[in-house]
């Protein structure tokens, strides 16, 4: 069976519709059933689901999860948006920028762009349109900010990519930190710049802005230094080499609990197991994906697809700056139609020898990998970001995409920024 067919057959099986889980499972079996002297058969198919959960870092992502889900009812949000728009609500597009800023640091607690959406969204949007700002714009803003979530860490898709092609996670998380600062800044100068032309209504944010004042910065910091200082004990322990990133989202479930409890009190304790149980529903597909794409991705290899695709990249391409534009642009196209962690479980084993082949390490790779497919979360017609915000401010979703496409622009600049300059990666994993 050629590698050409079974790719086909297997987007044939996706656009049926298919469950990509199933899907994975589905085409992993196919070769040994067409040709019985095909290496991967049966057995070893369900072997390697099983297998495909016996890694200590993918305990990670239940944990961090679950985290997530008791810090979005447990006020954490809410209380890094005040503290953000304390210092800077009132300057021009101050509010618009305290929300990213928000997104940044809620998405250094849930690892994940929908959770971050969602999040920061259902606290901040009522609160920009009630300061008169457009909601389609608002709305625009938190969809695509929320892709900051699987960029800053503790990501998600990072901890897949690593158990993918075997880095360090701790690595990539370092890594995503001065790229996820970039791309928020970026997209703050376009907010900056729609403030100026469209206007602000400057009453309403000096009342807003002065109710905050009113509170005094003691009183703001006492509230908000418990959310401030999460992102700072998860990553700290892993920076500090005190904990591995498994055992800090471990401390990172603790710490929310603690916190929403028992200092915010928006949670009460006999919800904890309604909230771990949404946890596990919300993580389990995500485990049942990986596992099925563990037998996918070595059938990839028995039919030696990933050097067939370097073999004819390299001697189609010889530069660099062609290889790399490529394959942001084929990653792009993925993020468009295919959820963020199916396209690493496919895409990281193909793109991962070419890449090394040219000299890219394979951590910025990691770090490039992951800021395409955060914009594939804001691009029709996959784009789950914007399916989150519209469902939370019935806007449509395409007026939203419309509204968004400037700030795509900004992180699809920072992306080429990214691309081309390995230390925006790499500085901070040389200084660790």
């Amino acid at each position: 069976m050629s590698f050409v067919a079974f790719i086909l057959i297997f987007i044939v099986i996706v656009l049926a519709s298919l469950p990509i889980a199933f899907a994975f499972l589905l085409t992993s079996v196919l070769p040994h059933l067409l040709d019985p002297s095909f290496a991967f058969n049966m057995e070893l198919a369900f072997r390697s689901i099983v297998s495909g959960m016996n890694s200590f870092p993918l305990l990670a992502i239940p944990l961090f999860i679950v985290a997530g889900e008791i810090m979005a009812q447990g006020g954490i949000s809410e209380a890094l948006f005040s503290f953000f728009a304390y210092f800077i609500g009132n300057k021009r597009a101050g509010y618009p920028c305290a929300v990213i800023v928000t997104c940044l640091f809620y998405g250094a607690i849930s690892g994940s762009g929908p959770a971050t959406a969602a999040a920061v969204g259902s606290m901040t949007i009522p609160l920009l349109t009630k300061m008169n700002y457009d909601k389609r714009f608002s709305a625009s803003i938190v969809a695509v900010a929320g892709g900051l979530g699987v960029i800053i860490p503790p990501s998600i898709p990072f901890i897949i990519y690593s158990t993918t092609v075997g880095v360090s996670t701790g690595d990539l998380f370092i890594a995503g930190v001065l790229p996820g600062i970039l791309i928020g800044l970026c997209m703050m100068v376009y907010a900056w710049y729609y403030c100026k032309r469209n206007g602000e209504d400057r009453d309403r944010l000096t009342e807003n802005y002065n109710e905050l004042r009113k509170r005094g910065f003691l009183h703001q910091l006492k509230i908000s230094f418990p959310a401030l200082l999460s992102p700072v004990i998860v990553l700290g322990s892993i920076y500090g080499g005190v904990a591995s990133p498994t055992e800090a989202a471990c401390v990172s479930v603790f710490y929310s609990i603690v916190v929403s409890v028992f200092v915010y009190k928006n949670i009460k304790i006999r919800k904890i197991p309604g909230i771990l149980c949404s946890g596990v529903r919300n993580c389990a597909p995500i485990l049942f994906i990986i596992s099925c794409a563990v037998g996918f991705s070595r059938v990839l290899t028995l039919m030696h697809v990933p050097a067939t695709v370097e073999q004819w990249m390299l001697s189609t391409f010889s530069s660099k700056i062609v290889i790399l534009l490529i394959i942001n642009f084929v990653l792009l196209i993925v993020g468009m139609f295919m959820d963020t962690l199916p396209a690493i479980l496919i895409f990281a084993p193909v793109i991962y020898p070419i890449v090394t082949a040219i000299g890219m390490n394979p951590i910025h790779l990691g770090i490039v990998m992951v800021v395409n497919l955060a914009i594939g979360q804001v691009t029709p017609p996959m784009g789950t970001n914007l399916f989150v915000i519209s469902a939370l401010t019935k806007v449509p979703v395409l007026d939203i995409a419309k509204r968004a496409i400037p700030f795509i622009l900004a992180f699809l600049f920072a992306l080429l920024l990214i691309t081309f300059i390995p230390e925006i990666s790499l500085l901070l994993v040389g200084l660790a």
